[in-house]
């Protein structure tokens, strides 16, 4: 017995009240590890494919679990186990899909010292001889349970000799084993291993979901987090739940009380939300000095130019889309000030500014990864992006070349709220807020589609009274060597209904004559003659045809607009030359 003034044992381990809170403190990715299907989250599908199987005892005797990384494949194959081998209470249970978790079967698969349930890392054990070594036991009855369970996590990182001595035995394996396979490369896994599986897809949990489910978990453990902050974790996890209660674990450390968006932002490394539009804004409204000026603050406070670039990224490509489907402005997921700052900025800038900002702020993006220093890198990026976004889009560009002296462009971007002037690599018009141009409306109604005739449908033969008819059968039929050799190789002599006298060209077969006349006895209601002569003959289609694009080309060339773009791009090479139709409400 000892009192207050007992010496302490020198032997003794000292032990304080820490000691024992570490050691009982759990993550919360395994603290809050789902134990049954219904607390998995965002996976209804497998849920209900699962329990459906269960229910009709239709179980498979394979199964491979494939998704991103955190999603639960692991996870999901513990739940199989103890879903197969669970007794109940009473120990005189069947298979369910809702394990009691008490008995012996499940406690001993949830510790994972289960002697039944074999969980193997393909990742480490990669071998023919690590596979041969499980195959051995697959023979042996359980010793315990009602299966016999093989989970191989990773197992695309299974050797091809390893896979192959896996084929026979995972296609007629014992009635009293199962495998469970899960990987997050499923294109590696041979065809020969899918093909004897039941095939799982978990999909990324949304980041609503994502954000209910960790405000509830933030609550069971006495914090608080704002909103705003749970938005960010869940944007940040990427549709895994692992990731997200990592960086919510992170969170709850770091913070005194309720857990804010500064702090998230500043343990994920991200800028504010608001600073982010107002970079993009000054960047498209051509202000460099403004935008350096609001990056280097971003990066002052913290953010990573990396992540800078993707929030840009993620803007641009959210203007795009309301631009394209207005209604995705109203998602009730947008916070309020996204979507006012969203709809203002769209309906300022133009389709083609966005989609150029889009490419230039994605191969950016590259090249900041792999420079040497990103920082410098990011601010090279935003100069080119400033100085491009004022640039008129092609198709004014060229517009603009055909007008008089002294007519200006109309701005490619409208107004943005700066007050430094930034480059301008076109002259603008006296009113800075022109409208962008808007596409033309599409026709309320779409002609109807002529039906196409099937080969072998009694489809009325053609009069043929040209030789162009001729030349169009053979295109019909699928002639098309001969067709070739009709618009290449034949200068028509003379022409009339079921006659042809042409002069061969020096390319043509020496049958072409008899090939065309079976030809056109066998596809024509006419008997015909077709005979060879010396005489010159009309050029052939494929001349004439040359001959009218050339003199198209020259008609081109001669065009002042032609002859404009030619002089302000010296090198310039007219290589294409397309008829406009007449009649097709196109203006030359």
């Amino acid at each position: 017995m000892s009192g207050p003034d007992t010496p302490p044992d020198p032997d003794a381990t000292p032990t304080t009240p820490a000691d024992s809170d570490y050691a009982a403190y759990q993550v919360l990715a395994r603290k809050y590890r789902p134990k049954t299907f219904s607390e998995l989250i965002g996976q209804n599908i497998l849920v209900r494919t699962l329990t459906n199987a269960f229910k009709l005892n239709r179980l498979a005797h394979g199964f491979i679990l494939t998704g991103v990384r955190g999603i639960g494949k692991t996870t999901t194959a513990r739940i199989i186990a103890r879903a197969l081998n669970c007794v109940g209470p009473d120990g005189q249970g069947s298979s369910t899909t809702e394990p009691c978790g008490v008995c012996e079967n499940c406690q001993a698969i949830d510790e994972d010292r289960h002697v039944d349930v074999l969980e193997m890392d393909a990742a480490s054990r990669t071998g023919v001889d690590d596979i041969r070594e499980l195959i051995e036991g697959v023979r042996y009855r359980p010793t315990s349970a009602r299966f016999k369970v093989y989970i191989i996590d990773e197992v695309h990182m299974l050797s091809p000799n390893a896979f192959n001595a896996l084929l026979k035995t995972l296609e007629e394996p014992p009635e009293h084993v199962k495998f469970i396979f899960a990987t997050t490369e499923i294109r590696k896994v041979p065809v020969t291993v899918l093909s004897r599986c039941q095939r799982f897809d978990l999909s990324r949990v949304d980041t609503e979901t994502l954000s209910k489910h960790f405000a509830g978990i933030t609550e069971n453990e006495g914090g608080q987090i704002s909103a705003t902050a749970l938005q960010l974790i869940a944007r940040a996890a990427d549709g895994s739940v692992r990731d997200g209660l990592s960086l919510l674990d992170q969170a709850i450390s770091q913070a005194d009380g309720e857990i804010s968006e500064d702090q998230v932002r500043a343990m994920l490394g991200l800028a504010d939300r608001t600073q982010t539009f107002d970079l993009l804004e000054t960047v498209l409204g051509g202000q460099i000095a403004d935008a350096l000026g609001r990056f280097d603050q971003q990066y002052r406070d913290g953010a990573d130019p990396i992540a800078i670039l993707e929030d840009m990224l993620e803007i641009v490509h959210w203007l795009t889309r309301i631009k394209v489907v207005p209604a995705a402005a109203d998602d009730p997921d947008v916070p309020e000030m996204e979507r006012n700052r969203g709809k203002d900025m769209e309906s300022r800038l133009k389709m083609p500014v966005l989609a150029r900002a889009w490419q230039m702020l994605l191969k950016g993006l590259q090249e900041v990864r792999f420079a040497p220093s990103a920082r410098q890198a990011a601010e090279m990026l935003l100069v080119r992006l400033a100085y491009t976004a004022t640039l008129p889009t092609p198709g004014d560009a060229v517009k603009s070349m055909g007008q008089p002296e002294g007519t200006v462009l109309s701005p490619s971007v409208g107004p943005l709220p700066t007050d430094s002037p930034g480059p301008s690599a076109v002259k603008r018009t006296g009113t800075e807020d022109a409208a962008p141009l808007t596409p033309a409306p599409l026709p309320d109604t779409f002609p109807e589609p002529v039906p196409q005739a099937a080969p072998g449908d009694n489809v009325p033969q053609a009069s043929h009274e040209t030789y162009a008819d001729i030349v169009a059968l053979a295109g019909q039929e699928r002639e098309m060597v001969l067709k070739s050799h009709l618009e290449h190789d034949v200068h028509v002599v003379e022409f009339e209904p079921g006659r042809l006298e042409f002069r061969p060209a020096d390319t043509a077969p020496p049958d072409l004559a008899g090939r065309l006349t079976s030809f056109l006895n066998g596809q024509t209601d006419r008997r015909w003659v077709v005979t060879v002569s010396q005489e010159a003959g009309d050029p052939t289609i494929s001349e004439r045809r040359a001959a009218a694009q050339r003199d198209l080309e020259n008609e081109a060339v001669g065009h002042p607009l032609v002859k404009t773009v030619l002089e302000a791009f010296p090198g310039a090479k007219l290589t294409t030359v397309t008829p406009i139709d007449e009649g097709d409400g196109t203006e030359g």
